[in-house]
């Protein structure tokens, strides 16, 4: 007889213990529920902002410096993942020799054998020579209307057209380095942004100064060598100063 009413018992505590843990999942559901019905809008708009927010943020290149002139360096102007290639060649009115980081992508039997041997020449990012003078010009190549960031942080000292074949493609703009005012760093082959103005300070790789210009209409570009579109890019010198008030 105490057996049978032992048994009783444990199934009814048994019993007790499924209707109360059933009666916290319901209130629980019913919780949720009306999260989503009066919060969903609110959860879904924070989303979406988020997700804005990273967008926004992976236009800009992440800080990678490409190349060295003394105290200068050049950061990359174009988001990495929108970059078709880096090149270099040479340029007139002044331009000073540069000094790229990485390796070169195209370089010659004898010097791949001597790396091979002695090592270097290794790293990020790949560049090409593009001709045979002097590494005073990078070319960084992207489609047209891709972003273009400042390359060093400094003043904007001068904004001006940039004409190929007596046409206007976009503008040439320099910049004063902050940690080299001596020199001005020259960006061409990119329109403008409507903001930019001479006297706006600008951050490496922060501050957007234009877009890619379309040069394809009037030039054979070298750098579609080594990309799969026409190698429309923007390029970029150094100079000293005194030769951009020559100029």
């Amino acid at each position: 007889m105490r057996r049978r009413v032992e048994r009783r018992e444990v199934r009814a505590a048994r019993r007790a213990r499924r209707f109360a843990l059933l009666t916290v999942l319901a209130i629980v559901l019913v919780i949720a529920l009306a999260l989503t019905a009066f919060g969903g809008s609110s959860t879904s708009n924070t989303a979406q902002l988020s997700v804005q927010r990273a967008t926004a943020t992976a236009t800009e290149p992440y800080p990678q410096i490409v190349a060295v002139r003394g105290a200068v360096r050049l950061q990359m102007p174009i988001t990495q993942s929108q970059s078709t290639a880096i090149g270099y060649h040479s340029a007139d009115d002044g331009a000073l020799s540069l000094a790229p980081l990485g390796h070169q992508g195209n370089e010659g039997v004898v010097q791949r054998v001597f790396h091979a041997v002695f090592g270097g020449a290794g790293g990020h990012p790949t560049w090409y020579r593009l001709d045979s003078g002097s590494l005073s010009a990078l070319d960084v190549g992207a489609a047209p209307g891709t972003d273009v960031y400042a390359p060093v942080d400094g003043t904007v000292v001068g904004i001006a057209p940039f004409v190929v074949a007596g046409r206007r493609f976009g503008s040439t703009v320099d910049i004063q380095p902050q940690n080299a005012p001596s020199l001005v760093v020259t960006l061409t082959q990119l329109k403008p942004d409507p903001a930019l103005q001479v006297g706006n300070d600008v951050a490496a790789g922060r501050t957007k100064v234009g877009t890619v210009a379309d040069l394809s209409v009037v030039e054979k570009q070298a750098l579609a060598r080594y990309t799969n579109d026409a190698g429309d890019h923007v390029s970029i010198e150094v100079r000293p100063s005194a030769a951009l008030a020559l100029n």
